[in-house]
């Protein structure tokens, strides 16, 4: 008699398993609440009608909370897709809010591949009854092509780590981005931009979701997703969905070829089903209380932390098992390298929504699985209800996290604020405040992943051309986006802007890009600030999927001036491993001002540092920060006139402004005039 599990199938494996031994496909879903549960099939061919359906025994077909099955593929016949539907108990009570629909298609929280049909209707999805026909569907393993990953390694950079935050699709859209026109937008658009990302000098891509999600939202940057194991099938150049984890792992490879880390931006905290008004596609009608935090109101039944109408109730056994297995999933089956959690600190709420200060169960789970171990983690240290964890109070400790204190400080200081100098110098030193290295926390320095911009706010270009925001495309009254430190240097917008103007903006970015290089901790600037890159003012283009998001690569030739600085800046850091260590500088450094000892003062906008080389090899370098609107006449306090050659003097016009190590100019003097707002660099 044959084993029983090839007939009843196996709760062992949640989603669907290829069983080629048996020329058969397992099934196992998790729903606590559910009733009864029937998996049905469809063609390509017709999505109206199911080539065949089985409805699961729970005497037969269920091991506690999980529902499973064995069906033989001669069964399905020529079936490519399948999704569920599940019907259950009505609303039991507040914290039972039950969303069961037995007509709805719902499709599989493992799905490799999710297929959205042509005649698929968001609007149905968010009203009770049948969606047949126009349901995002599951689509079938065994149809997915093998990929071969040959002698393919992880990588992870340490002191050279430099992030380049990207959105796959606006990489490359643009008309003139110079790939191939059926590439643009595309993981295939990436790998032909592999070699621009190496002339930059870049180490580690984070690309912005790319797991699937509704391109019916209306979030072109992703942070809806539906599925968490499905990469997301717009940014494929093949229509067939067998090719699309193939096309995200061709460009995994090339990356990897390239010495470039893969940095996947997670949205582990909500999902795009939004609230009781959005659409149901899987987890609401799988079992709604089990994947979501309820509040106990009946007007508002989900809670929000994210801001996005629900919150992952990761504090669930069942939930926590879904985002280890797709993090296992993207890590070994997929190459991915490390992950930015998006809005981490949901993962560190009970069930109740209070915070689990110490040890959350969801981080310890993560942090502890050894599948997992070598792969890098990156939090956004705080969430859209006010929770706030940045550095050693965010209870991941070997967690690398967005530092905002590091953006905010940087902002305000090169903008020019005044009583900036302490916290500057703290920023700079690798924000010790925040990221102790006593012996009850033992953080480092590298886990401070600083940045000036990123998705969320202006591009560093608008950072420094607009005062407002201007975010009326969005459709939200320009009500919505963040609080930048922005100075647009005397003029609003680009267009009438003088070359006075212009020339004042491009020294700001420069600062802005020396500052960030000379930070002990992890650089990282979003894609096209290199380049000079604008929206418009809008900080908050979430839903424009064109020319705004887009990055304009003719951009790249007028500012090619700009590009050429940041690329040498780069590769200036990563010359010098003495700036990111894995410790904090101490003895190293020395700290002054324009005289021999740093201004405290409120009014004070000038600093200087001399930071020794950690090694024999790594030469010492000084630093020369003025912020304010005057040029001061600075001692250079170490060293004897003829020792240091400057590097970096951001006043000047390129190629001056930088300069390539063979053309470094030696300083004869002990003393130098940094101008107005510019930064200056030397070095033995």
């Amino acid at each position: 008699m044959d084993h029983w599990d090839k007939i009843e199938g196996s709760p062992i494996h949640l989603g669907e398993t290829w069983i080629a031994s048996e020329n058969a496909y397992n099934f196992a879903l998790y729903s606590k609440h559910a009733t009864q549960v029937s998996i049905l099939f469809f063609t390509e061919e017709n999505l109206n009608e199911p080539v065949f359906q089985f409805q699961f025994e729970p005497h037969r077909n269920k091991t506690a909370e999980i529902w499973h099955c064995r069906i033989p593929a001669l069964e399905i016949k020529h079936a490519k897709y399948y999704a569920y539907q599940i019907a259950g108990p009505s609303p039991e009570g507040l914290f039972d809010w039950h969303t069961f629909d037995p007509e709805k298609l719902l499709v599989d929280p493992y799905s490799r591949n999710i297929y959205f049909p042509p005649t698929f209707d968001r609007q149905l999805a968010c009203q009770p009854g049948s969606n047949m026909g126009r349901a995002p569907l599951s689509v079938l393993q065994s149809i997915q092509c093998a990929f071969s990953w040959e002698d393919d390694e992880p990588i992870h950079h340490t002191s050279n780590l430099v992030i380049y935050e990207m959105h796959v699709r606006g990489f490359t859209r643009h008309s003139n981005s110079g790939v191939t026109e059926d590439a643009r937008g595309t993981f295939a658009g990436v790998i032909e931009k592999i070699p621009y990302l190496k002339e930059l000098g870049v180490t580690a891509v984070e690309l912005m979701p790319v797991y699937q999600f509704d391109t019916q939202d209306g979030n072109y940057w992703g942070y809806m997703p539906l599925g968490f194991f499905a990469p997301h099938d717009g940014y494929c150049t093949s229509q067939e969905t067998c090719e699309r984890h193939i096309e995200f792992c061709e460009m995994v490879k090339e990356l990897h070829r390239a010495e470039i880390e893969v940095i996947l931006d997670v949205v582990y905290n909500h999902t795009g089903e939004g609230n009781e008004f959005g659409p149901t596609y899987s987890f609401k009608g799988i079992d709604n209380t089990t994947y979501y935090s309820m509040t106990g109101d009946l007007d508002t039944p989900y809670a929000n932390y994210s801001g996005s109408g629900n919150t992952l109730h990761t504090a669930n056994r069942a939930v926590r098992k879904l985002i280890i297995d797709s993090l296992q999933y993207w890590s070994k089956e997929m190459h991915v390298d490390g992950f930015r959690f998006d809005l981490a600190s949901i993962l560190t709420r009970r069930n109740d929504g209070s915070i689990e200060e110490s040890n959350p169960t969801t981080l310890g789970q993560i942090a502890s699985d050894s599948a997992l171990a070598g792969r890098r983690f990156i939090a956004e240290p705080w969430d859209a209800a006010g929770e706030f964890q940045l550095g050693s109070k965010f209870p991941g400790h070997r967690w690398m996290q967005w530092n905002a204190a590091y953006r905010d400080t940087i902002q305000q200081f090169v903008r020019g604020d005044a009583g900036r100098i302490p916290d500057l110098m703290t920023r700079l030193y690798g924000s010790s405040d925040l990221f102790p290295d006593d012996c009850m926390h033992a953080l480092r320095p590298y886990q401070s992943v600083n940045y000036v911009t990123s998705h969320d706010g202006f591009s560093l270009y608008d950072l420094v051309s607009y005062n407002t925001k201007r975010n009326w495309k969005n459709g939200e009254n320009n009500a919505d986006g963040t609080r930048d430190y922005s100075w647009n240097c005397g003029w609003e917008g680009e267009e009438g802007a003088s070359p006075e103007v212009m020339q004042l903006r491009k020294q700001q970015v420069k600062n802005f890009f020396c500052l960030l290089m000379v930070s002990n901790g992890s650089p990282m600037f979003r894609m096209g600030d290199e380049f000079l890159q604008t929206q418009e003012g809008n900080n908050n283009p979430y839903n424009q999927d064109n020319e705004t998001s887009w990055l304009d690569w003719s951009r790249l030739d007028t500012h090619r001036d700009m590009f050429r600085f940041v690329k040498l800046i780069i590769a200036f850091r990563k010359r010098h491993s003495s700036l990111c260590r894995s410790h904090f500088w101490r003895d190293d450094i020395n700290w002054y001002g324009v005289t021999h000892y740093v201004d405290l003062s409120e009014n004070s906008k000038t600093l200087a540092f001399c930071l020794h080389g950690a090694e024999e090899e790594d030469a010492d370098i000084y630093v020369m920060i003025n912020a304010s609107a005057n040029a001061c006449h600075f001692g250079i306090h170490e060293g004897a006139p003829g020792e240091w050659k400057r590097v970096v003097d951001t006043s000047l016009a390129s190629p001056q402004d930088i300069l390539e190590l063979e053309e470094v100019a030696v300083v004869s003097s002990s003393t130098y005039d940094v101008q107005a707002r510019s930064v200056v660099i030397l070095m033995k």
